[in-house]
């Protein structure tokens, strides 16, 4: 192997590095705020993605998620929290509330209809 293929297969490993550790690396945790009536309440963006796509809730209280979908690809028409049986149509450019309460602690994941798009709720 000559200098110039060892500087790609290098550059090659970190950049397959970096894309894992973006895609599949620890990520932060949105707390959701305490609203009206004890219920917690969070607005996630639709929009190539959910933001925040991790969300972290109490156990036992009752969860308020705002989705506000912000693009027009019909993979995110849809959010699906199988864990509560929850399938609900989001409207572009409308506040979609959906609401739920984790009786456990335990994680929970939301995804779009085509199972691309993915988030995931911490409850403690």
């Amino acid at each position: 192997m000559d200098t110039s293929e060892i500087i790609v297969t290098v550059v090659g490993v970190l950049l397959i590095g970096a894309i894992l550790w973006f895609f599949f690396g620890p990520r932060e945790a949105l707390a959701a705020r305490a609203g009206a009536a004890g219920v917690q309440e969070v607005e996630v963006i639709v929009k190539g993605g959910y933001s925040p796509d991790r969300i972290q809730v109490r156990a036992g209280a009752p969860v308020r998620l705002n989705f506000v979908r912000q693009e027009t690809n019909p993979c995110t028409e849809q959010v699906i929290l199988s864990d509560f049986g929850i399938i609900q149509t989001l409207p572009f450019g409308q506040s979609t509330a959906v609401e739920f309460t984790p009786q456990r602690p335990g994680k929970f994941e939301f995804h779009c209809a085509m199972n691309m798009v993915r988030g995931e709720i911490v409850a403690r």
